[in-house]
């Protein structure tokens, strides 16, 4: 037996995805539905199931953005309405994706590709799929982050710079710094270059909050941040700084 979640702002959308899983009743069982983000993290943590279906357009945190939080993601089967840059996500990585208003037909196709895939294979797709999804516009406004049990969201504005941090990238603002589970790879190419600037194999900094540059060793300089941070930046960064400040 498969355990399902279904995780969609819309009551009709669910009652619709619930309806049409009686056909399944003796190969899937609905867990719980979510109205949100927040709860179908919740859930995802609490249930550990095999399946989602999931809308990408919601309130609070979008679908993409809960599935980073997620340490081992579900398969997914996405329910959305239209969307260019999910679409091109989809179409690459997911097991499968219907837009609404998709038909029963066209739902069960979506089921049995589920019930006939490797299970080993959900990681891997979802891991692939919100790297391509982070080419929307959309993901690039604001990082969603865990803090232990809570999910903060960070608007990029409010980004001073990002460190390398083992596995992690660490997020510093203001209020203090924050772990994503991303590369720096990442980063550099979903932030606006000419806002974000990778200085240094470890650093990207907001060009903006840049006070100073100060000479330091051979080939190497230092980045004085109006929050004090001095940070590294190689001659390489140092480059490419020169060339967004057009000096």
């Amino acid at each position: 037996m498969k355990r399902v979640l279904i995780i969609d702002d819309e009551p009709l959308a669910r009652m619709v995805v619930l309806e049409y899983l009686q056909d399944f009743k003796e190969e899937i069982e609905v867990l719980q539905e979510c109205n949100d983000g927040f709860e179908g993290l919740k859930a995802i943590q609490q249930y550990q199931p095999d399946l989602i279906f999931l809308d990408v357009q919601m309130p609070k945190i979008n679908g993409f953005e809960m599935l980073e939080l997620v340490e081992n993601p579900p398969s997914v089967i996405f329910t959305t309405a239209f969307d260019e840059y999910a679409i091109k996500a989809f179409e690459t990585h997911a097991i499968d994706y219907l837009l609404k208003p998709f038909s029963k037909d066209r739902f069960k196709k979506a089921v049995e590709k589920f019930l006939a895939q490797v299970p080993s294979q959900a990681i891997k797709q979802t891991e692939s799929l919100l790297g391509t999804a982070a080419q929307s516009p959309a993901q690039h406004e604001r990082i969603v982050v865990k803090t232990g049990t809570k999910v903060k969201i960070i608007p990029v504005a409010d980004v001073e710079y990002l460190e390398a941090d083992d596995d992690y990238v660490s997020v510093h603002t203001k209020e203090g710094s924050f772990l994503k589970n991303k590369t720096m790879s990442f980063f550099e190419q979903t932030l606006d270059n000419s806002q974000f600037v990778r200085v240094h194999r470890s650093y990207i900094l907001k060009i903006q909050d840049i006070t100073r540059i100060d000479p330091y060793e051979k080939d190497a300089h230092i980045a004085i941040l109006k929050s004090g941070a001095k940070i590294p930046v190689s001659k390489t960064g140092y480059a490419k700084l020169k060339q967004v400040l057009g000096i």
